[in-house]
């Protein structure tokens, strides 16, 4: 009997069960983790979904991939739309990041 182990709900693929979505367990997996630090970073995932989320991932890379390129696109897009609304705002945080790093060198 094969478990099922992601399901898509609306726009988004998730661990059944959980609220935690397949995005973060394939980005930890391209990131270099192994199954066991993955299980260890979400609480509520056992080390069986983990590995069911990732044989899932690999059986449908093509979908999954295409599905995390328009992903990150979207996110890209609203992220350059933000700061095109408020550049100040996004100056004043890049010259905070530039004064705490001249801080701790």
């Amino acid at each position: 009997m094969s478990e099922k182990y992601v399901e898509r709900i609306g726009d988004a693929y998730r661990v059944v069960g959980t609220r935690v979505s397949l995005d973060s367990i394939v980005w930890a997996y391209w990131n270099g983790q192994t199954a066991e630090s993955i299980a260890q970073s979400f609480a509520g995932l056992t080390l069986e979904q983990v590995h069911g989320a990732l044989a899932f991932y690999l059986a449908h890379r093509p979908e999954i991939d295409s599905y995390l390129a328009h992903a990150q696109a979207e996110y890209d897009a609203l992220r350059e739309a933000a700061r095109r609304q408020d550049p100040m705002f996004y100056q004043k945080l890049a010259d905070a990041r530039r004064s705490r790093q001249s801080a701790t060198s």
